[in-house]
């Protein structure tokens, strides 16, 4: 299964958004199958002690993903490497009322959140195809089925990853590139620990998360991991009437409190 998994989606994989809770899950379930890893996010720190901790080889960019310059370092990480996994899992969650909020924020949510994946789409699909091999997994959210305040921007962004997976899913079928969006709902990151005072009803692990993923990955556009969390996504969008699965959000979400830094809820 290594074996397979590396032939079809390695030797390379780029992991954006890897310092800490999701993208150090991916990287380390990742190096297990056997792949070389690009590792990108803002904090050189974390990025440096996760690669230590990884048996695999690895290069580490301390960039800011938000930023065409970002973008740029991440990219020229990847040249001369045959990147066949992108992983587009980086996100920034601005939290509270959008009429009192710096419009810098809201901003910085819809570059980091829809046009990092945008642009790694356009830079490691074409070559994907071309070798006839590859894989990229977005991560999404349960909060982008629906309005979520407050975090109505982060939800936003959200389902503009979700279904920009799923589109190019369906363009991509039979050139043996596979697309994949994992919608997610309350995960135990560090991230999610310092925005909520406690944890939501069926929060999962990191890991339980990333298995979900890489299992479903070559088999369909979508993946939702946790049977309480398929419930809920089927509750929400096919049987609620819509005011209501906003409501429901919005009560869910009513402890979640402003980071003090730059961090996502949901990693």
């Amino acid at each position: 299964m290594r074996a397979d998994f590396a032939d079809r989606y390695g030797p390379w994989a780029l992991v954006a958004g890897a310092s800490e809770g999701l993208g150090a899950a991916f990287a380390h379930a990742l190096a297990a199958r056997g792949l070389k890893l690009i590792l990108a996010a803002r904090r050189a720190e974390p990025l440096t002690a996760l690669a230590d901790a990884l048996t695999t080889e690895t290069v580490t960019v301390a960039a800011d993903l938000s930023t065409m310059d970002g973008l740029r370092a991440v990219t020229d990480a990847a040249v001369g490497r045959d990147v066949g996994l992108v992983v587009a899992n980086a996100a920034y969650s601005p939290i509270g009322s959008f009429v009192e909020m710096d419009p810098a924020l809201t901003r910085r949510a819809v570059d980091l959140n829809c046009r990092m994946p945008l642009d790694l789409a356009h830079r490691f699909l074409p070559p994907m195809v071309a070798r006839g091999r590859g894989g990229f997994v977005v991560m999404s959210s349960l909060a982008g089925m629906q309005g979520s305040p407050p975090i109505t921007v982060y939800a936003a962004t959200k389902a503009f990853g979700a279904i920009l997976a799923e589109g190019l899913w369906a363009e991509l079928r039979g050139t043996g590139v596979d697309v994949l969006t994992c919608v997610a709902g309350a995960v135990s990151t560090p991230n999610l620990a310092g925005a909520k005072t406690r944890p939501a009803p069926g929060t999962q692990t990191p890991d339980q998360v990333v298995r979900a993923a890489l299992r479903g990955l070559g088999r369909g556009p979508r993946v939702v991991p946790g049977l309480g969390m398929r419930v809920s996504s089927a509750l929400m969008s096919r049987l609620l009437p819509r005011r209501t699965a906003i409501a429901v959000i919005a009560r869910a979400s009513r402890d979640l409190t402003p980071p003090h830094t730059p961090t996502s809820p949901t990693g």
